[in-house]
């Protein structure tokens, strides 16, 4: 076993320059990156650890997202944790601090930025837990440096950014997990939803509802003083510059989920956060992670849930409903949550159950893999030479419903979306297409 080694001069340029492409890949359309990626570094090699070496891993972002995953990566022995960065120092501490605990040895080690993890050649992989804004960058980087990545959900910020995740893990050849872990935990419930869907079992899907929250709104949070430990313009990173706040940065480790959630400048709201579970398993079901909806529709009463996507087949998805997520087919009607799966015949959900629409499956009939965990599906992936359940791809189609939701919402006007050129078409397309980027600020 070796602990986290001093970059080289040379690997520590390399990912620099890497880094800088990265950065500059987002505030691009996606083909910018194909052009600028082979200029900026060789060829990634991905590193095989050896079967009786621990895969290295180190972990972006140590807030209550990346406290709740670091166990369970620790529960398989033949991963170790040995770096973790964080812009607020008492957080990146607190994170060596309970992974030298739980192995009782000291295996890990603060490291002052993201950019020397994907520079050290000796880690294998790397946890992305930031707030939205802050996946693609290091995300890119450590896939264009060899590195698997976990990265948390929504995978991006803007559907160019998504897109620029995406060509840089395939280009690599690395795996990348997104954390919509629907697809592999809570009781299977949405596993057993998808599987009969895909299966026919309530015959022709007709419309899904999708019960997640709203889009963002300005930060509008005043100033407050900002403690020495926390790196604020690290932070902040490609968005608009803003005064600190604790509610976006909280002030040491914490147990809540930050307020950074709400406001646009670095995140998609409500909506995405939860829609990046939930419009995640609508797209599964239908056989959509390669694609998406062919047309966004707004309500035409400036209401702030009601938005229509109508794929080529005819299906619509709506946002909102009164589940996690609720397919109605021509048969029959399944709803599940987190919590619950029910299924009844017709569209009234005040029907009588009845199970056999979500009976195990049988005969000719396709399985969807069922995973001890999301985590687990990540590793085995990695050691099997295989995707993982829910791939960059996957989470830049997820994360592009959200953003098309928000457009919509935005310029209410209906849209035409061309789900394989990733453009808006049409009346109004110009606008659209000018949403589907941002600015992006200069940073360290």
């Amino acid at each position: 076993m070796h602990h986290s080694h001093e970059p080289s001069r040379r690997a520590f340029v390399r990912t620099a320059a890497v880094s800088t492409v990265a950065m500059t890949a987002l505030g691009r359309a996606a083909p910018a990156l194909a052009r600028a990626t082979p200029a900026a570094s060789p060829a990634p090699v991905t590193r095989t650890p050896a079967a009786n070496d621990r895969m290295q891993l180190a972990i972006i972002g140590f807030g209550k997202r990346a406290h709740e995953l670091h166990g369970g990566f620790l529960d398989d022995d033949g991963i170790e944790i040995v770096s973790i960065a964080d812009v607020a120092a008492a957080r990146a501490k607190e994170g060596v601090r309970l992974v030298n605990e739980r192995r009782k040895k000291d295996v890990c080690s603060v490291v002052a930025s993201w950019r020397d993890i994907v520079a050290n050649p000796a880690i294998d992989a790397v946890i992305v837990a930031t707030p939205d804004h802050w996946h693609a960058e290091p995300a890119i980087a450590a896939a264009m440096a060899g590195k698997h990545v976990y990265c948390e959900k929504p995978l991006s910020l803007t559907i160019s950014e998504g897109r620029a995740i995406a060509d840089a893990a395939r280009k690599a050849q690395i795996r990348f997990q997104t954390g919509s872990q629907q697809r592999s935990e809570f009781d299977y419930n949405f596993v057993r939803a998808a599987e009969a869907v895909r299966n026919g079992r309530i015959g022709r899907i007709k419309r899904i509802t999708i019960g997640v929250g709203e889009s963002p709104i300005p930060c509008d949070l005043p100033e407050e003083p900002c403690p020495a430990d926390i790196d604020w313009d690290g932070w902040l990173g490609q968005a608009p510059f803003h005064p600190f706040n604790h509610e976006l940065c909280p002030i040491g480790m914490h147990g809540h989920y930050p307020k950074w959630r709400n406001y646009r400048e670095y995140c998609n709201g409500g909506l995405a956060d939860m829609g990046a579970h939930h419009f995640d398993i609508a797209q599964w079901a239908l056989g959509m992670d390669m694609s998406g909806p062919v047309a966004v529709i707004p309500p035409a009463d400036g209401a702030k849930t009601g938005l229509r996507f109508v794929y080529a087949n005819g299906v619509e998805m709506i946002h909102g409903g009164p589940t996690d997520c609720t397919f109605i087919g021509t048969e029959g009607t399944i709803e599940c949550s987190r919590g619950h799966i029910r299924s009844y015949k017709g569209e009234d959900p005040k029907a009588a159950d009845d199970a056999k629409f979500i009976e195990p499956v049988r005969g000719n009939e396709k399985a969807l893999p069922r995973n001890s965990s999301h985590i687990a599906d990540f590793l085995a992936a990695i050691r099997e030479g295989r995707d993982p359940i829910c791939t960059a791809e996957t989470g830049h189609r997820t994360a592009t419903i959200c953003q098309l939701c928000n457009i919509g919402y935005e310029l209410r006007k209906p849209l035409n979306w061309d789900p394989a050129a990733e453009r808006f078409t049409g009346a109004g397309a110009d606008a659209a297409n000018a949403l589907t980027t941002r600015a992006v600020r200069k940073h360290r």
